[in-house]
């Protein structure tokens, strides 16, 4: 039997203990193979408002890379574990060099059959990611189904590359231990780890620490130092606080655990408080990155569905009005009528309200700013005006005001950035050289007119506007809404085409609400898709890197299972003692990981000064469901494994 032949044969009949680590392969394979379909579909290319190709060639870098890492640290775990089988091969008389080439063939195999059911799958499932991305994005375009022979040549040389320095280090196995100790590898014990006290306290401290310093706001003092710096002490701070935490902390925990005899000679608690306190302190390393690629993984995730979740929001801010123009002097009469005329000519819109309203853009120095504001950055609403256009769009915040007052409409204020505008004073300049100063009785943190008009508006009484009107050459804003808006790009397209040789406030043109949803939808779903399928690659690779784990471990305990069984200890009785075991290993990094991520997503959650309680939620939740089901197979693979022994 040739050396190939028996590769293949040891994977045939130990199948099942390849297959997470083989269905991991194939899913990697699928996910950059549809990365890279996507960077070289033109359809989308060309129907997206963003540019996506320099988007996923930097996700396919990204998952190159953890790709790479999570494949070499899985083989390492099967590669450990068959230590005793290397060292039987080498006893029968096959030299380091026969084995070695075993290993590389297995190796090899299992690569190349990932590579090839990974591209098959993606082939076929690409159209689906592709509707996915177009759903996203909220891009009407018909997606046929189409195979790329760039993404094959891609992946076929990335993934070669990846599996044949994998195989390489099969190879190397045989080279790095002595016979002697490929046999004792499962007989040598673990010490019982000593309690740290000061370890212990340190971890508590540096996960505070860290919390606390994400926590402060933006325009503290602390981030006067920098972003980039603290950025890497919160990182370390909270890294290293929760490697501390599973090295010692734990330890502390279960050796106390052990003291209350009526819960720790309960059942089966004994068996796996004990299994526990001796690994856990060896297992830290392990525990800490999955705890950190969690909160990574939640934090992107979190982040981006947040985002997509309120896009809709930010354009409505953006754009309260469906269509906004400013005529040319002359044209205001004709621009209506077109305006008119295309809505109705078009069909599938009509117009719910029209309303013309006179604005000033000035030049004024407001408190707070360094730099003086210029026109068409600052516009000038009368009061009316300011509660007429609210009243339309919703807002149930009327306003009154006197003479030499002034509200300041701000939709881009940040409490921890902007300044209190509330008792201050401001400076507009007139055209005639007059200046008039405004003393500011507060501000609202959104605009009654559609981008670009209105960037930074101030509402004065109606008095002091007709005032400044003798004195300025005010503006028309005409703004209309139209029935969904969301899905008027037609009619936007027409009237961009119609009205733009009428309007004025070039380049801006006509602010549109349908243009600003669209090119947030693209960018944001765009977001959404490329950080959903890298966090279920993180998520893979978290729940396997456990799995594998806790299977090198079944591999070492086969023997003291087996003992138990003789002395009457039941498979269902040792499976729950598997299953205690088991879930504190998979649910102590999943707390941290949730609360790590929690508190980093509360920081972004102040500093967009909005609430994404529920986008986080949800994604909180699915990941938690996901990785109770990798938990759920590893307690069967567990127990799968240690029952055959006691057979």
């Amino acid at each position: 039997m040739t050396l190939f032949n028996l590769a293949r044969r040891n994977m045939s009949r130990n199948f099942y203990r390849y297959f997470l680590y083989f269905a991991s392969m194939i899913f990697s394979v699928m996910i950059f193979f549809t990365f890279v379909s996507i960077q070289f579909n033109h359809q989308v290319a060309q129907a997206a408002s963003v540019k996506i190709d320099t988007s996923f060639k930097g996700a396919s870098i990204v998952l190159i890379i953890f790709v790479a890492i999570f494949i070499w640290y899985s083989n390492s775990f099967f590669t450990k574990q068959r230590k005793k089988e290397v060292g039987l091969y080498a006893l029968l008389g096959l030299r380091k060099k026969q084995i070695g080439r075993m290993l590389f063939y297995e190796n090899l195999i299992l690569g190349l059959l990932s590579l090839i059911i990974g591209m098959l799958i993606g082939m076929l499932l690409s159209k689906f990611f592709v509707m996915i991305l177009v759903k996203l994005m909220d891009t009407a375009v018909n997606v046929s189904f189409s195979i790329s022979s760039q993404a094959i040549l891609e992946t076929t040389i990335v993934f070669l590359l990846i599996i044949f320095l994998a195989s390489l280090d099969g190879y190397r196995l045989i080279y790095r231990f002595q016979l002697i100790d490929l046999f004792r590898a499962e007989r040598v014990g673990d010490k019982a780890p000593r309690v740290s006290a000061l370890q212990s306290l340190l971890a508590v401290v540096l996960i505070s620490g860290g919390y606390w310093m994400a926590l402060q706001s933006l325009n503290s003092k602390l981030w006067h130092l920098g972003l980039l710096p603290v950025a890497l002490m919160i990182l370390f701070c909270v890294i290293t606080g929760t490697f501390l935490l599973f090295r010692s902390l734990t330890v502390y925990f279960l050796k106390r655990s052990k003291r209350h005899k009526t819960h720790y000679y309960r059942g089966t608690n004994m068996i796996s408080t004990g299994q526990l306190f001796y690994r856990i302190k060896g297992n830290a390393r392990v525990l800490t990155v999955i705890a950190t690629l969690s909160a990574i993984t939640l934090c992107a995730v979190g982040t981006s569905f947040s985002i997509y979740y309120e896009a809709g929001k930010y354009a409505k801010e953006s754009m309260p009005f469906s269509y906004a123009y400013i005529a040319k002097k002359g044209n205001q009469i004709k621009a209506d009528n077109t305006l008119e005329q295309v809505i109705k000519a078009e069909g599938h819109h009509r117009t719910l309200n029209k309303t013309a309203v006179s604005v000033i853009q000035v030049k004024g120095k407001l408190n707070g700013f360094k730099s003086v504001i210029s026109p068409p950055f600052l516009t000038l609403i009368s009061e009316s005006s300011f509660n007429g256009l609210g009243k339309i769009i919703g807002l149930n915040d009327p306003v009154r005001l006197n003479p030499g007052e002034g509200l300041i409409l701000d939709r881009y204020y940040s409490n921890q950035f902007s300044p209190n505008f509330q008792g201050k004073e401001g400076t507009i300049q007139s055209k005639t050289g007059k200046n008039t100063t405004l003393h500011f009785i507060g501000y609202r943190p959104y605009s009654v007119l559609n981008d670009p008009f209105a960037n930074f508006s101030i509402v004065v009484s109606d008095d002091q506007f007709h005032q400044l009107e003798r004195q300025n050459d005010p503006l028309t804003i005409t703004q209309i809404n139209v029935t969904d808006p969301s899905h008027s790009g037609r009619l936007t397209a027409q009237l961009t085409e119609k009205l733009n040789p009428l309007i004025t406030f070039t380049p801006f043109s006509m602010g549109s609400y349908y243009n600003t949803y669209h090119g947030m939808m693209s960018a944001y779903g765009l977001v959404m898709f490329l950080g959903a399928f890298l966090a279920l690659v993180f998520l893979l690779a978290t729940g396997s890197i456990i799995y594998f784990k806790q299977l090198t471990e079944a591999e070492q305990e086969k023997m003291q299972y087996g003992i138990l069984r003789k002395i009457g200890v039941t498979r269902k009785e040792i499976k729950g003692a598997i299953a205690k075991q088991v879930g504190f290993v998979f649910a102590l990094p999943l707390i941290l990981g949730i609360a790590h991520s929690a508190v980093a997503l509360t920081a972004l959650s102040r500093m967009l000064n909005q609430s994404i309680l529920i986008p986080v939620a949800v994604c909180m939740l699915v990941y938690t469901l996901i990785y109770v089901g990798y938990y759920f197979f590893t307690v069967q693979s567990y127990s799968r494994i240690v029952n055959l022994e006691s057979r």
